[in-house]
């Protein structure tokens, strides 16, 4: 794969372009959960204007009165110019996606396709805990394959909740996090060679959600799973929100392999009805003309990131945080610091700074915190500094 590098757009940073009297007027989830002395670093929104081309895309469209339902290609072939131009992957043909409301509505769909009630979907926690909630709700059952300590996929505990998956006969999927949330490990093309590999000896189905695909940092390839040896059974959700800080604007496409197309082909027409056509406008206009923005936010979450871990090591020592090569999400191993299994309600109720708890991650999440970097450097730096004065 060959990749565009990063930073070397000539666009500012932008999320050093909003100071937190402007972040506070905002009215989304993230400004409105918690009272205004909290520092909000937990819900995935960034703390970034919008990007011109999706801004200018969305007035064009509010001026013309253009607010009706989406229509046509123009979002599955800008993801395929895209993945051309970013990640060097052809293997998007237009013909085998689908418009679907957002990821996790496409995760579901997707599993509807290839699994029934009762059946298994085996994740990888600590992961996103929608994934749990997701696959309760459609009654599916949960079948965990926990990370291995060194944060990447244990092969044979896959292999023994694959097997654990298919027992009796019954259908199952692998709902794979690729790049992974909340630990950023992106997979590398051995191991989702070795996935697809074994998905096909067990019968297993692969859905891979890789929302977090263009939020790779730097010098580190995404790898989608559809590219790699045995990955055209799998079907792929991608989406512009996570890197675009679109998820007000709702839309997504499901992609399918060449030997998934029959699946996909079965889905609900009515599905393609729930995504927004701002959302579809603004998702094209980022993925077709604001690539340059996306450089320069990923020069500036390279900076947050090893900020972070230098404050965390003068003001924390104790907390472990080995940084992710993909997302703007750290994830934090606070069991040093003696706060029990949820280190997030101390940091907020004495520090102020909201994280997101790692119990609802699964197993491994006890004595984590996930925490938002996709803010400025200033806001980092004072929500150490409010983690550390919470343990005095």
């Amino acid at each position: 794969m060959t990749r565009i590098p990063h930073g070397t757009s000539g666009e500012p940073n932008p999320l050093r372009a909003l100071d937190l009297d402007q972040l506070r007027r905002r009215t989304s989830m993230k400004w409105r959960a918690y009272p205004d002395d909290v520092l909000p670093l937990w819900v995935a929104e960034m703390d970034v204007p919008l990007a011109a081309p999706v801004a200018r895309a969305l007035t064009d469209a509010v001026a013309l009165g253009d607010t009706g339902y989406p229509a046509g290609t123009a979002y599955a072939e800008a993801l395929a110019g895209f993945a051309e131009k970013w990640w060097g992957w052809s293997g998007i043909d237009v013909g085998r996606t689908a418009i679907v409301p957002d990821v996790m509505l496409g995760v579901v769909e997707m599993l509807k396709l290839v699994c029934g009630p009762g059946d298994a979907v085996v994740v990888n926690p600590p992961v996103y805990p929608p994934f749990f909630q997701f696959v309760a709700h459609m009654d599916r059952r949960v079948v965990e394959a926990p990370l291995g300590p060194d944060l990447r996929i244990d092969f044979g505990v896959l292999e023994d909740a694959f097997r654990q998956a298919v027992t009796a006969g019954r259908r199952a999927a692998y709902l794979l996090c690729s790049p992974h949330n909340p630990t950023g490990t992106v997979h590398t093309a051995e191991e989702l060679s070795t996935v697809a590999r074994l998905a096909g000896e067990y019968g297993v189905r692969v859905v891979a959600d890789e929302i977090h695909a263009p939020l790779v940092l730097g010098a580190t390839d995404f790898v989608p799973y559809l590219s790699v040896p045995g990955g055209g059974s799998g079907l792929s959700l991608m989406s512009a929100s996570k890197a675009w800080n679109l998820a007000g604007l709702k839309a997504a496409l499901a992609v399918a392999g060449p030997e998934s197309a029959a699946d996909l082909a079965r889905l609900p027409e009515e599905v393609g009805h729930g995504p927004s056509h701002f959302g579809a406008l603004a998702h094209t206009a980022a993925l077709r003309d604001a690539t340059a923005w996306l450089g320069a936010l990923l020069a500036g979450l390279d900076e947050n990131r090893r900020l972070l871990a230098g404050l965390l090591a003068e003001r924390l020592p104790a907390v472990a945080y080995r940084p992710g090569d993909a997302t703007y999400l750290a994830w934090l191993d606070c069991r040093a610091l003696g706060l029990g299994d949820d280190p997030a309600d101390v940091f907020l109720r004495r520090g102020r700074v909201a994280l997101n708890s790692g119990l609802p991650f699964g197993t491994g999440g006890a004595g984590h915190v996930r925490l938002n970097l996709a803010t400025s450097p200033e806001i980092v730096t004072e929500a150490v500094r409010r983690m550390a004065a919470a343990l005095k």
